[in-house]
Order: structure tokens, then C-alpha cells, then sequence
């Protein structure tokens, strides 16, 4: 059947009109049209196009959701090598790579553009009169596969140029940039693969190059690679002549080009921006390990040439490592308040951002499971926000056969009772409240700045008194004198009186201090104060019903079912008349007011590894400006406060459209308080 021109020209107004609606929507973040509408011209082009193959053309919108699998990628050979990079890591370095061009091209003034440097999968993109045509991977710089038909389901690759105003579309163009995957999209990959009893990745750049090998590019699809152009190679039918220029005609002809990237006069101005951005790494939503220098005129860069496989005109500034591979020695237990069974994994020392590690999280048992972690492994490790070190997986490839597999614990570690894992929950829990290691994290807890403050009284001395058996339960502290410290080596008279002080003074301490104390599951310091100021009295709040618990605002089913759960269990009824007749106050008093009400009304849950701050304390923060904070997520939550390794929560918070905060928006909600 022949095509109408009206059909073609319908097509091709389509086409042009899809493009432009992706261009504005993935490159400028700024959507032209509704969702609901690019559906509706999509879908009409692909049903002219079913109609009318001969109308489907490489530079179609179509073309992104991928094509039938390959056998294998051909080869590309790069007309001009994609070159490596020196590398600088010090203001001494930087210097030193000026001195040497200077030595070339004398002293004669120099601009630089600086850009951030993307940690993900370098690939050359060959246009054809404005149409993408090629695309490989850098491969050895001089010979890379062609990976053209995945490379066209990444939305911020442009499939046709744009053109700009009074000036002709390249005859032929080579850009080259990077593909990366951004963090949070990584971290949901990973999820998904865990779930699925799939490989989970290293890191964003290994998921970045692992979704883009794939020979079924439907796959690809499926996974929200982006891009960032940086560079050209051969070109014809323009004229480019400095970086700056480059940059600036990329982005017109469609392409994102990476928002922090500076043009610099001043070579002082390029040091201090090196080092600025050695701080801003954590705020990024992409990895970047350095920013790239280059002096910018081409015709300088010619005259500099190349030395090996590294360009003079050129270098990498490279911040201090997050990740690095090491040996799994162990993996040890820690058992927290609640009983939840901690594991840790015992690395061989590693120098990890200018710190030794020794020791690095493994989250829960699910977590290690999932990921196949096996003592003896290989693994990856990374710093969370440059404090917290975590193990991030395996590497697989470099096992020898003599790797164990970790058993996950069916006894606790301290007590050696039988443990539990909870229905829907991923980690597992010691029951007995007896358990030593309970013990001593509850005494951290009761004595901490945010409970009964006992100033003196710590994580070590919490240890050593439960070791020298002086205290066996929490209301043993009070029952410490001076006899108890008879003998012992570094008490002294001065110590142990300040000591016996501060013990007497957390008596006094606000009723709601003591609630938050207690550290009932899913009470902090707002709920506590809501409970002290309805309640006015522990005995009052131990005979409080579920009907009059959930009646308070802000007090939900789960939360009141803990609070009822808490006083009937007869351990912890003894535990009250015990404090009660030692002197701790069960009277209001005066009831801590919250900071501010700028999270007023709002419900947070908080999940993954934060970085330079614990849960608890981020519990309090979000708690003392007016917040609630719950244990899952629902319709009801307001904000997912999500670190790294964040899982389950974080994809169910995606799928009810809850807000997902970091740390640092966090902050910025609070900024004004």
C-alpha cells in the first residue's frame, strides 16, 4: 500500500515534535507537555509506523525502547584514539602539569575549563548530517564495540541534532561523553537484583557498563542510564575552536552537558575550585572521582600533543578513594538495645579517603545473604558521606574456592539464647532480656544526652560495670555508692562523687525524658512528650489503654500497641516499681517543649546508612522540630529520609510517591528554624 504524503508528513511532524518534548523534558528538565500527552503522540507514531515500516527511521523516539537481541557487539575502530588521563592529586600536581605546558607553549596567557569527572562508561557517539548513526564504548581507546542500539535508548542521547539558529548541522560529528547511572536509580537496581536472586554491583559505574553490554538493548531500557557529553573527536562541516565553544554548541545541538562545568582565566581560581569540589561530592546525585582540567584553546591543545596515551593539555584531579577491594576476614555480631543481631564485617586493613579501615557494616543478615557475602570474599568497600564504611558486594570473579559462606545466626552471640526473626522484618533478634549485650546498649541509652543524661557515664563505663557486675539491671545505677567503687582502679574519690552526683540529678529529670529513657519501640522524644503531657504520670501511662493512646495526635495503632505491650510484660512492671522506689521522678514536671513546629504534622520514616549521623540522633532532630517518626512506610508518610543501602523502603516509598529527603534536605527544611 503506498504511503500518503499526508501520512509522511505526519510522521515526520511527530518525530520532530517527540524529539523536542524529550529534549526539554531529560536535557533542560523542563517538560513542555503532560505525561499523558507525549503517551499519545508516541503511540500514534507507533502505530504509523507499525502500518509503514518504511517510515521508521534511526532518529525515531520509537527506536528508544530497544530492538532484538544480539549475538555479540561488532568491532569500532575510533578514527582518533580516546586518550586516558594524567593524573593530578594535589595543588603541587596541578602546578607541576602547568609548569610542563609552559615549558611547550611559553608563558603566554592560558584559559581552563574544569568539569566535573563522571564516574561511569566513556563512549563516542557519530552523528551523520545531524543523525545518530554510531555509538562504542571506548574499549582499548583505539578499538570499542558497537553498542548503537543501547546506546539510543538512553533519553538524554540526542537521536537527531538540533539545529542552531543560522548556522548548518555538522556534515559529521564524533561527541563523546559519559554514561552513568545515578545513585539513588543504582541503589533500586540493586534491590531489584538482590530480590530476584540476581548479581547486585560493585558500584554505579559497573552497573552503568554492565547495562549498557547487554545484547538484548530491551534491557538497557529498563534501566535510567543517563548521559553527559564532555568532548568532540573528528568533526566536519563546524567550527569549534576552544573547549568552552565545544560545550556550548553541544548543549544547543541537544545534549546535557554537566551544569558545574567552569571556564577559568586565573590558574589560582582553578586550584580553589578543584579543592571546593572535594566537599560538594556528597550533594551530587551521580559518582564523580576528580574534576578534569583542560586548557581550552584547540590550538594550544595541538601544539601540546600528547605524550604516551595522555594528552599535555590535559589532567584529572582525583579526589581521595571511597571504594576500595580488600579481604573479609570475619563477620562478627553486635547486639543492639532491641536485641537486633548487627553484623560486621573484619576487613584486612585498607587506607579508605586518608583513614585505615578495619571494620565496615554489613546492615542485616538479608543483606549478606542476598549478596552471596561469603568470609574470605573479596569485597568492595565504600564510605558513606566519607564516615560510615560499609561492605558494598563481593567480587565474584576473584574467588579461589576456599570462601565460606556465612550462616546466619540462629543463637545469640553474648547469651547464647535462640534469636528470632520477625514476620516482614529483615533482621533478626535476641528475646532475652537478660542478654549482657542488651544490657549494656540499654544502659548507653538510658544514660545518653537525649534520655536521663547522666553526664560521666558512657559506652565504656556501661561495658565495665556490667563486666564487674555492678549493674544487672537499669535500676542498679541507682542503687551505686561509693562502696561499689572500692578498689577499683581509676576511681578515684573526685570521680566517683561526680559520678554519684550526676546519677542523683537524672532523678530529677522531666517525665518525658524518662519515657524516651525507657526506649519503648517507636516512642522518641516528640511521641514522649505527647505521652507526658496527656498522661502526667508513669503509673497513669502504664494502665493507658489502645483507645486512649491512639486518641492523642500523633500517636498511631503501632505505636500504642508498643507502649501497651511494653508496661504488660511483667520484666518491665518490675522494672518501674523498681525506678519508682529508688527515687526516679514519675511526676510531669517540666516537659520539654520541641525546638520548632516546622515538621509539624509531618510523618518521616528513615532507612539506609546516613551519613555522619546515626539514626537515632536523626530520630530526635526530625522528633525535637515537631515531626513523628514510624518504623514503615505507608499512604500516611510524608517524607522517606533515605541513606545508603536504603532498600525496601525506599522502593515502596517510590511506588506511593512519598518524598524521598537526604540528609542534607533534611537540613534544608530545617534552615529556618
Amino acid at each position: 500500500m503506498a504511503v500518503s504524503e499526508q501520512t509522511v508528513a505526519r510522521a515526520a511532524s511527530l518525530r520532530d515534535e517527540l524529539n523536542r518534548y524529550n529534549h526539554h523534558y531529560y536535557t533542560l528538565d523542563a517538560p513542555l507537555v503532560s505525561d499523558a500527552q507525549y503517551d499519545s503522540l508516541l503511540n500514534e507514531l507507533r502505530a504509523i509506523e507499525a502500518e509503514y515500516p518504511e517510515l521508521r527511521t534511526p532518529d525515531s523516539p520509537t527506536q528508544r525502547v530497544g530492538s532484538a537481541p544480539l549475538g555479540k557487539f561488532p568491532k569500532v575502530q575510533h578514527p582518533v584514539p580516546m586518550l586516558s588521563l594524567g593524573n593530578a592529586f594535589n595543588a603541587d600536581d596541578l602546578a607541576a602539569w602547568r609548569r610542563r605546558a609552559e615549558q611547550i607553549i611559553g608563558t603566554q596567557p592560558m584559559r581552563y575549563t574544569v568539569e566535573p569527572k563522571i564516574d561511569g562508561l566513556a563512549v563516542a557517539l557519530t552523528y551523520i548530517n545531524g543523525v545518530f548513526s554510531v555509538g562504542a564504548t571506548r574499549g582499548n581507546g583505539e578499538i570499542g564495540e558497537d553498542i548503537t542500539a543501547n546506546l539510543r535508548t538512553i533519553r538524554d542521547v540526542p537521536l537527531r541534532l538540533q539545529p542552531i539558529d543560522g548556522q548548518p548541522l555538522p556534515e559529521r560529528i564524533e561527541v563523546r561523553g559519559e554514561v552513568y547511572l545515578p545513585i539513588e536509580a543504582f541503589n533500586q537496581l540493586n534491590e531489584r537484583q538482590a530480590h530476584a536472586g540476581e548479581k547486585v554491583f560493585a558500584n554505579p559505574r559497573n552497573a552503568a557498563a554492565g547495562s549498557l553490554r547487554q545484547l538484548d538493548s530491551t534491557i538497557t531500557a529498563s534501566r535510567p542510564l543517563r548521559f553527559f557529553a564532555y568532548a568532540v573527536g573528528p568533526f566536519s562541516g563546524v567550527d569549534l575552536n576552544s573547549q568552552a565553544e565545544t560545550l556550548n554548541s553541544l548543549r544547543s545541538y541537544g545534549f546535557s552537558i554537566n551544569p558545574d562545568t567552569r571556564l577559568f582565566d586565573d590558574f589560582a581560581a582553578v586550584v580553589d575550585y578543584c579543592h571546593e569540589w572535594m566537599g560538594r561530592r556528597e550533594l551530587l546525585s551521580y559518582e564523580v572521582d576528580g574534576v578534569v582540567v583542560k586548557i581550552d584553546d584547540f590550538a594550544m591543545q595541538r601544539e601540546l600533543g600528547v605524550v604516551g596515551r595522555d594528552p599535555r593539555w590535559a589532567i584529572a584531579y582525583k579526589f581521595p578513594a571511597r571504594e576500595e577491594t580488600t579481604t573479609l576476614l570475619n563477620i562478627v555480631i553486635n547486639v543492639g538495645r532491641t536485641g537486633k543481631l548487627i553484623p560486621n564485617a573484619v576487613l584486612e586493613p585498607i587506607s579508605l579517603g586518608g583513614t585505615t579501615v578495619q571494620h565496615a557494616s554489613l546492615h542485616n543478615a538479608d543483606y549478606i545473604i542476598s549478596r552471596d557475602i561469603r568470609i574470605g570474599d573479596r569485597v568492595v568497600v565504600k564510605r558513606a558521606g566519607d564516615v560510615i564504611p560499609y561492605v558494598i558486594g563481593p567480587i565474584v570473579e576473584a574467588r579461589t574456592g576456599n570462601e565460606q559462606p556465612w550462616p546466619a545466626p540462629t543463637f545469640c552471640p553474648t547469651c547464647g539464647q535462640p534469636v528470632e526473626q520477625l514476620a516482614d522484618e529483615v533482621d533478626i533478634y535476641c528475646i532475652n532480656n537478660a542478654c549482657p549485650a542488651r544490657l549494656i546498649r540499654s544502659i548507653e541509652h538510658w544514660v545518653s544526652r537525649g534520655a536521663m543524661d547522666i553526664v560521666g557515664m558512657g559506652e565504656r563505663q556501661a561495658s565495665q560495670f556490667v563486666e564487674m557486675g555492678l549493674i544487672k539491671s537499669i535500676p542498679d545505677i541507682y542503687r551505686l555508692n561509693i562502696a561499689s567503687f572500692a578498689g577499683r582502679e581509676g576511681y578515684g574519690d573526685r570521680r566517683v562523687a561526680n559520678l554519684l552526683n550526676a546519677i542523683e540529678e537524672s532523678k530529677q529529670r522531666p517525665l518525658d525524658r524518662v519515657i524516651t529513657a525507657l526506649g519503648i519501640n517507636g516512642v522518641g522524644t516528640v511521641a514522649a512528650v505527647d505521652l507526658a503531657r496527656y498522661f502526667r504520670s508513669l503509673p497513669a501511662l502504664a494502665q493507658a489503654t489502645i483507645e486512649q493512646l491512639t486518641a492523642i495526635d500523633g500517636i498511631g495503632g503501632s505505636t500504642a500497641q508498643s507502649v501497651v505491650d511494653f508496661f504488660s510484660t511483667p520484666a518491665n512492671q518490675q522494672l518501674i516499681a523498681e525506678l519508682l522506689a529508688l527515687g526516679v521522678q514519675a511526676e510531669p514536671g517540666d516537659v520539654a517543649e520541641p525546638q520548632s513546629d516546622r515538621l509539624a504534622g509531618k510523618s518521616f520514616v528513615i532507612t539506609g546508612t546516613l551519613p555522619g549521623i546515626s539514626r537515632e540522633a536523626a530520630q530526635a532532630l526530625i522528633e525535637a522540630h515537631g515531626g513523628k517518626v514510624g518504623g514503615s512506610v505507608s499512604k500516611k508518610t510524608n517524607y522517606l529520609l533515605a541513606g545508603d543501602a536504603a532498600g525496601s523502603k525506599l522502593a515502596k516509598a517510590q511506588s506511593l510517591g512519598v518524598i524521598v529527603l537526604s540528609m542534607d534536605e533534611l537540613y534544608a527544611l530545617l534552615a529556618d528554624s
